[in-house]
């Protein structure tokens, strides 16, 4: 790979959200209206989070390092931001990796604690927070995703640059289950799901969910795709991070005393 444009691609892979659909189905079938998931937060540059306590967004660790987060957004209001933790095993890329050996480097992002809590000034009162999923059989379940933004089709890939700033959803199924991971593969025709998509760039640590009922349960967040290939294709697989593994931490910080 050419040193040059290593370093993008790597950012590309690592800023997941938008959601890429099936060629064959309108794209209309996936537009949903901003009510459809009152709980999820917008930080700034487009990255996304999802309240599950009122005083509490949990997001990826590296959605929050393009711009300083003292505010985030909510069903249209303006939310300040008293403190962000970051899990103990997160660290920023080191850009000489990147540029000298791309592959080492999707290796250092594939064992990286990439999660954080963002504890809001206030806590919120009119917005339901989503429950997180406190189980660990997610292999085989529909998960729905929700991205704005970029998007495109698994017959041309994602589009570049493009940022439409709508809300999409889709689903998938976890096809692997890796200690910090969840797995899914961008499928077509008669092994797609009706909606299947698959996160593409834009809303990294926006939500992967379950039904229970009919609540939401979060199971995931938004990660990316681990990889140096061009986004958005069918037969490409997305790792997201696996909310039952970060438990024991994310109750610990919420709780005020956290640990590794």
């Amino acid at each position: 790979m050419n040193r040059l444009v290593a370093i993008p691609l790597l950012l590309a892979c690592m800023t997941a959200g938008a959601i890429v659909v099936r060629h064959d189905v309108p794209d209309s079938a996936y537009l949903v209206p901003d009510a459809a998931l009152p709980a999820l937060v917008d930080l700034p540059h487009e990255r996304r989070g999802v309240l599950v306590a009122p005083r509490w967004v949990l997001t990826a660790a590296h959605s929050t390092q393009l711009h300083p987060i003292a505010e985030v957004m909510l069903n249209g209001e303006c939310l300040k931001v008293e403190q962000v933790f970051f899990h103990p095993g997160y660290k920023q890329l080191p850009e000489q990796l990147a540029v000298q050996d791309p592959e080492g480097a999707i290796r250092f992002l594939a064992g990286l604690d990439d999660i954080a809590l963002i504890k809001l000034a206030l806590p919120v009162t009119r917005i339901k927070p989503v429950a997180l999923y406190r189980g660990n059989a997610e292999l085989g379940k529909t998960v729905v995703l929700f991205g704005k933004g970029a998007t495109g089709n698994g017959l041309n890939g994602e589009i570049a640059g493009a940022n439409r700033t709508k809300l999409r959803s889709a689903e998938n199924v976890i096809s692997a289950v890796e200690e910090r991971a969840l797995v899914y593969t961008f499928e077509s025709g008669a092994a797609a799901l009706p909606l299947e998509g698959m996160l593409g760039n834009g809303d990294s640590g926006g939500p992967v969910l379950v039904q229970n009922d009919h609540d939401w349960e979060l199971v995931g967040l938004a990660r990316g795709r681990l990889s140096t290939a061009a986004p958005g294709f069918y037969g490409q697989q997305s790792h997201q991070i696996r909310v039952s593994y970060y438990l024991p931490w994310i109750d610990a910080t919420m709780s005020g005393t956290p640990g590794s």
